[in-house]
C-alpha cells in the first residue's frame, strides 16, 4: 500500500472549497478566466464505470477521459471566496463554499512569515455604537423639527476655531478692526472620504471617488472633502481647480511629496487642507505598506520610487514628542501654504489620545486645524493579520474622552475632532455618525464603505480580503490593467453619490427629532443605552 501523505495540503484544509456541478457545466472556461488567484483550473480526469447491458449479469468496465474544473490545493493559489466564478458562469455550475474546518492559519505560515491580508480585523464583538440609541425625542417641552421642510445647517469646521476672547479684534469707534491674521477655518460637510492612496486603489477606483466628490460639491451642494492618502496625487489634479476639494496627506514615508512641491507654483487654488498622518487605527505602530505587486509604472512615477515594497516607517522620523510635531511639521506645512490652509493631524486611537489632544489644545500658535482619531475597526489594505486582530483601540471611548477633557478646560470645539474606524460597519453610516457627533466629534471619515459601493466583495468574515495581493477580482485594489478594466468609473461614482444623498437625508432625519437645526456636537443628552458599563464609560443616560 502506498504511504499516506498526511502532511500534504488538500482542498479540505483550505478556507473555501469549490462546489462544481459537472451536469450543468458546459466547459466554457469563463470561471477559469475570471479567477485572478488561479484557484481553479481546467483538467482531464480518468473515469471508470462498471456496467452490465445483457440479460445476465455480465459486468464490464469502461474507461473515459473527461474534462473537469478542478480546485488547486496549494497554499499559493488559495480560493478567497470572492465569487467571481459564480458571477460569470452562465449555467450556475460553480460557486465557492466556506469550509469551517480549514487550517489555513497553520498552512500559510510556511516559510516563517507573518500572514498579511486586506480588509478589516477579525474582531466580531458587539460594537458600542450598536448599543447606543437616540432616546431624546422632543415633543411637548421642546418641539421637534420637520426634516422634509426645515432648513438644516449641516456643516463642520476644519481648522482652528478661536475662542471669542482670543480673536484679534479691537474697537475703533463704532467699528471692529482685525489687527492680526486668524487661523484658516473651512466649513465642510461632517463626512470626509478617508485617505486611500493612488496605489492602494486602482486608478479607476481613485478616479471614481474623486469624480463623486466633485459632483457632490458642484451639483448636490454637499461640500464633501476627499483625502488623497499617502503617495501623492496626479499632477493634472494638483494643477486643476478641483484641488479645493482635496485634503493632501503627508505620512511618514513622504511618498509623492516631491511632485506636490514641484506643482505648488502652478496650483490655481489651495487644497482643502493638509493631513499629517502619524498612525492609523487598523494597524497602529506598523507603518504603511504598498506591496511591490501593486507598484506599477505610473505609481513609480508619482512616488519617485523603483518597483519594490514601499514601507512607511511607523512614525515620522525626527519627531520625538508632541511638542516637536507642533513646532516642526505643523509650522512648516502651514508656512508652505502661507498659513491659508488648515493643517490637521491623524493618530490611531490609544491610551495616549487624550494627552496628545490636550497638548495640541495648548499650542500657543493656533496652527493645529483638526485631530483625526482612527479606531481599530478601520479598513486597511496590507496589514499583518496579527496587527488587525490584536492591536488598536475602539474609537468611541477615545472621542468621548477627548471631548470631555476639552470641556473641562472650556476649549471644546477649538480643535475639531474627527472620528473614523468602522463607521457604517453594520450598514448605517448616518446613525453611527450622528451618535459620534452627539458624543463630541465634529464629523467622521469613511473608507471601507466607498470601496464597497464600488463593488468590493470583501467582508468581516474573511471573504476575499485580498487587497494586499494586487489580484483584486473587482479591479478596485489592483494595478493590473486587465483587472482594472472590470471597474466602471461612472457607475461607481454614481453609487457613491446616491449613498451620500441618502446619508444626508438620514442625518437630517435624526437631527430633526431632537430639535437641532445644526450639528448636535456634544449633545450626549440625546443618547441612551441599555448597557450600564457603556453608560458609565461614555457618561450618557442608562435606560432599562
Amino acid at each position: 500500500m502506498e504511504t499516506v501523505r498526511t502532511q500534504d495540503v488538500s482542498v479540505n484544509d483550505l478556507p473555501w472549497k469549490i462546489d462544481w456541478r459537472d451536469e450543468r457545466c458546459t466547459m466554457c472556461g469563463s470561471c477559469v478566466a475570471a479567477c485572478t488567484f488561479t484557484a481553479i483550473e481546467a483538467a482531464m480526469e480518468r473515469r471508470s464505470v462498471t456496467i452490465s447491458t445483457g440479460h445476465q449479469p455480465e459486468p464490464a468496465q469502461r474507461h473515459s477521459a473527461v474534462p473537469v474544473i478542478r480546485q488547486r490545493s496549494g497554499t499559493a493559489h488559495i480560493c478567497v471566496g470572492c465569487g467571481m466564478c459564480e458571477k460569470v458562469c452562465p449555467n450556475k455550475a460553480i460557486r465557492p463554499v466556506r469550509n469551517e474546518d480549514n487550517r489555513v492559519n497553520l498552512l500559510t505560515r510556511a516559510g516563517g512569515v507573518a500572514i498579511k491580508r486586506g480588509g478589516r480585523n477579525n474582531i466580531m464583538a458587539d460594537r458600542v455604537l450598536d448599543k447606543v440609541i437616540v432616546g431624546r425625542i422632543s415633543q411637548m417641552t421642546d418641539p421637534s423639527l420637520d426634516s422634509e421642510r426645515h432648513t438644516f445647517d449641516v456643516l463642520a469646521p476644519f481648522g482652528r476655531v478661536l475662542l471669542p476672547g482670543e480673536l484679534p479684534f479691537t474697537v475703533n469707534g463704532d467699528n471692529l478692526e482685525l489687527t492680526a491674521k486668524t487661523p484658516p477655518v473651512h466649513w465642510i460637510y461632517p463626512l470626509i472620504f478617508s485617505d486611500m492612496s493612488v496605489g492602494a486603489l486602482s486608478t479607476r477606483a481613485w478616479e471614481a471617488i474623486a469624480l463623486a466628490t466633485a459632483y457632490l460639491n458642484e451639483k448636490c451642494n454637499i461640500p464633501v472633502r476627499m483625502s488623497s492618502g499617502e503617495g501623492g496625487m496626479p499632477v493634472k489634479l494638483l494643477k486643476s481647480e478641483y484641488l479645493k476639494y482635496m485634503i493632501i496627506q503627508i505620512a511618514s514615508g513622504h511618498f509623492g511629496w516631491n511632485r506636490i512641491i514641484k506643482a505648488m507654483p502652478h496650483m490655481v487654488t489651495d487644497p482643502a487642507g493638509i493631513l499629517i498622518k502619524i498612525g492609523q487605527g487598523a494597524k497602529p505602530g506598523d507603518g504603511g505598506l504598498l506591496p511591490a505587486a501593486k507598484v506599477a509604472e505610473h505609481i513609480q512615477a508619482i512616488r519617485g520610487v523603483p518597483k519594490a515594497d514601499l514601507l512607511s516607517p511607523p512614525n515620522h522620523q525626527g519627531l520625538y514628542s508632541i511638542e516637536e510635531s507642533v513646532q516642526k511639521m505643523h509650522m512648516s506645512l502651514n508656512a508652505a501654504f502661507k498659513f491659508r490652509v488648515p493643517v490637521a493631524i491623524k493618530c490611531a486611537a490609544s491610551a495616549t489620545s487624550v494627552s496628545v489632544y490636550n497638548n495640541l489644545l495648548r499650542d500657543p500658535y493656533y496652527i493645529c486645524g483638526g485631530f483625526f482619531i482612527d479606531g481599530l475597526q478601520g479598513g486597511t489594505g496590507a496589514a499583518n493579520e496579527v496587527s488587525l486582530d490584536h492591536t488598536g483601540h475602539p474609537v468611541v471611548s477615545k472621542v468621548r474622552e477627548c471631548y470631555l477633557a476639552a470641556v473641562k478646560q472650556g476649549r471644546q470645539g477649538q480643535i475639531p475632532l474627527w472620528a473614523g474606524g468602522g463607521i457604517g460597519m453594520t450598514g448605517n453610516a448616518a446613525a453611527d455618525a450622528f451618535k459620534l457627533i452627539c458624543l463630541g466629534a465634529n464629523g467622521v471619515f469613511i473608507g471601507k464603505i466607498l470601496i464597497q459601493l464600488l463593488g468590493c466583495v470583501g467582508n468581516e468574515r474573511g471573504r476575499c480580503n485580498a487587497c494586499n495581493t494586487g489580484l483584486c477580482p473587482t479591479g478596485i485594489c489592483t494595478q493590473d490593467p486587465r483587472l482594472v478594466k472590470r471597474l466602471d468609473i461612472d457607475k461607481g461614482a454614481q453609487a457613491i453619490v446616491d449613498y451620500m444623498v441618502a446619508f444626508d437625508q438620514e442625518l437630517k432625519k435624526l437631527m430633526a427629532p431632537i430639535g437641532n437645526s445644526s450639528l448636535p456636537v456634544g449633545r450626549s443628552d440625546a443618547l441612551v443605552t441599555t448597557d450600564k458599563a457603556v453608560a458609565d464609560k461614555l457618561a450618557i443616560q442608562y435606560a432599562c
